[in-house]
């Protein structure tokens, strides 16, 4: 599948961003423009997609942090969820920017991190009856 990486923040249709965004966050309308008001306004912050045939599919939102990337959101559209393309945007950030990669997620969607080599430590119950997970893939030397 041929995509193109493109930066989000001034991408040309706001609702296909948005719609995304939603998958892989609390879906609450106010929550969303406020997340994609500080990828627009925050320089450590950066908001990328795959793009194939001027549709968006996936997007990664990260912000750096010292020498790591933290991996903020990831969401692909679902009908092309289970081809790796989760994994592929992982990939991306690692070839662009070099940088060991860092992530908090919940029991559902830790197996898509350790499937993509990032080690995985529980944090513990964070929230009342929410285990919570630290992903972190380094930088090999």
């Amino acid at each position: 599948m041929k995509y193109q990486w493109v930066s989000l923040t001034e991408y040309y249709n706001p609702n296909e961003v948005r719609e995304l965004l939603a998958q892989c966050m609390w879906p609450d309308e106010e929550r969303i423009l406020a997340e994609l008001e500080c990828y627009r306004k925050e320089e450590e912050r950066s908001l990328f997609g795959f793009v194939i045939d001027h549709a968006l599919i996936g997007l990664v939102g990260v912000s750096s942090i010292g020498e790591m990337l933290r991996v903020r959101h990831i969401a692909v559209k679902p009908m092309y969820r289970h081809q790796g393309l989760g994994s592929q945007m992982i990939l991306e950030l690692r070839s662009r920017y070099a940088q060991a990669l860092i992530a908090e997620t919940d029991r559902e969607s830790v197996e898509f991190y350790r499937k993509a080599g990032f080690q995985i430590e529980s944090l513990g119950e964070k929230y009342p009856g929410v285990e919570r997970f630290k992903c972190t893939l380094n930088v090999e030397i």
